[in-house]
């Protein structure tokens, strides 16, 4: 063999070996791709999404889905290089860096945790907006959220723990709890005293100077709310707020006569406040895919999305543009009927 066909050989080979090891390494990209829908109004494994028990509830037909977005990748399982190109040659998928999911000042755990945390406040909003939206009365409560670690209300209070007083006054506002620690010089003692389950004691907790000169206890707290009947949602290993207003419209539905959808099968999206204000969601495009494969043929769209969702829009799939629970529930009604008002996510 000659020298230059030798040359020829091994540039080959290591070209070749470069661009399988180039193939296999890890790249620091997600991959975002349609996910599974549920039925709010249904079941999953035999299970109801939603169960009400405390009130009357009615019998519905037709699907109010929320819509969901798989990922691939992530810090502790990278993609490959390949995966990855597949992934933007798809356009049914979006490949995007790892730090939109995964901040750089954040573990893994710890978004999987603060997502399971979005899922169980949207459960609590979604459903006072839908008891709001029927003025059924509820009341309004602050709960603990986490404690920092090591800090004096550490192992003291815990997390779902509700406070109704600090010092024996009735606590009010989230600012009113902070402003009666903050009556204290650091080092002394406050008492709360929280509900927990069944049972309401009061608990002594030491404070410490906070950095701005202030007694603080560590903890960190959230509205939550006492409903006059239980309301529970189940579905399984399913994180974020963005399913907040299918669950308000599941819950809505539920606990009045007739079906809200007229039998359709609408999808869609959207985060949710107890005055049932609907807010934008990430992933408009993967979860309208995985809508209308699912049979949907009307998805509700945040209008904060609606730019970016016309630009998608499945073949067969209907976008109504939504701002508050009562507009979807008025869309609904329009569209059950044949009359009426139904607002489009405006063409681009």
């Amino acid at each position: 063999m000659s020298r230059r066909s030798l040359t020829l050989l091994v540039a080959g080979f290591l070209t070749l070996a470069l661009a399988v090891v180039g193939a296999v390494l890890p790249v620091p990209y997600v991959v975002l791709s349609p996910g599974p829908t549920e039925n709010t109004i249904g079941d999953v494994k035999g299970k109801p999404v939603i169960s009400i028990s405390g009130h009357e509830t009615y019998p519905t037909d037709g699907r109010l889905s929320l819509v969901t977005v798989a990922y691939q990748g992530g810090p502790d399982n990278r993609l490959d290089l390949v995966t990855a190109l597949r992934g933007w040659l798809d356009p049914t998928v979006a490949v995007v860096p790892e730090e939109t999911l995964f901040p750089r000042t954040s573990s893994a755990k710890e978004v999987e945790e603060q997502n399971t945390q979005e899922m169980t406040d949207s459960q609590q909003s979604a459903t006072a907006a839908a008891l709001n939206a029927l003025k059924i009365p509820i009341q309004k409560t602050i709960s603990v959220a986490a404690t920092d670690k090591g800090a004096p209300a550490d192992g003291r209070l815990k997390p779902g723990d509700e406070i109704t007083a600090v010092d024996g006054a009735p606590a009010g506002a989230l600012e009113s709890v902070a402003a009666a620690v903050q009556k204290h010089k650091p080092g002394e003692q406050v008492t709360f005293t929280v509900k927990r389950g069944t049972t309401t004691s009061d608990v002594v907790v030491g404070t410490k100077q906070g950095p701005d000169g202030h007694a603080v206890v560590g903890v960190r707290m959230r509205s939550a709310y006492r409903f006059p009947f239980k309301v529970d949602i189940s579905v399984g290993e399913v994180g974020g707020p963005s399913a907040g207003l299918m669950f308000s419209l599941g819950i809505y539905d539920k606990l009045t006569p007739g079906s809200l959808t007229g039998g359709k099968s609408v999808a869609g999206t959207g985060t949710i406040d107890p005055t049932g204000a609907v807010g934008p969601i990430g992933g408009i495009e993967q979860k309208m895919v995985g809508a209308r494969k699912a049979g949907a043929t009307v998805f509700l769209t945040p209008s904060g999305n609606c730019a970016d969702a016309v630009r998608a829009v499945p073949v067969g799939m209907r976008l109504v543009k939504v701002d508050t629970l009562d507009g979807a529930i008025k869309a609904l009604d329009a569209l059950r009927s044949g009359s009426g008002n139904l607002p489009s996510c405006p063409a681009s």
